[in-house]
């Protein structure tokens, strides 16, 4: 993937798929790639990084070989955004444990708040090099 970090996210989570369209607007180099929880190459990241707890809530970064999950994937995304996301980084003087609360917490009730679809995004011709 040179120097490419991957994201897996929730490819049926309409919240999800709208933070997915963020990160790609806010990303002019490419540095972030995708693919949905319910692909086999995301089955086989996360086993391959010992991640076990694979609910329908799990965030997934794999950046330089190293994998962050829920809160901390978030917070590392923002470092590579364009415009002053990475700010957000701040919040990481809030224990882990609570940031994954919340975190956790929203993503239990995302599908109630924002829907979901029947299927994974599908993407477009010019972001087809963005979805593995």
């Amino acid at each position: 993937m040179n120097n490419r970090h991957l994201v897996v996210f929730d490819g049926v989570c309409n919240f999800c798929n709208g933070a997915v369209n963020f990160i790609i607007k806010r990303d002019p180099a490419a540095h972030f790639v995708f693919t949905p929880m319910q692909s086999e190459l995301a089955k086989q990241t996360m086993h391959a990084y010992g991640i076990s707890d694979t609910g329908p809530d799990t965030f997934l970064l794999v950046k330089n070989g190293k994998a962050y999950v829920w809160s901390d994937a978030a917070l590392e995304i923002t470092k590579d955004l364009s415009g002053y996301w990475y700010l957000f980084n701040i919040l990481k003087v809030v224990p882990r444990s609570a940031r994954d609360w919340c975190y956790r917490l929203f993503a239990r009730n995302r599908y109630k708040l924002f829907g979901k679809a029947n299927e994974c995004r599908v993407p477009t011709e010019a972001e087809k090099d963005r979805f593995l």
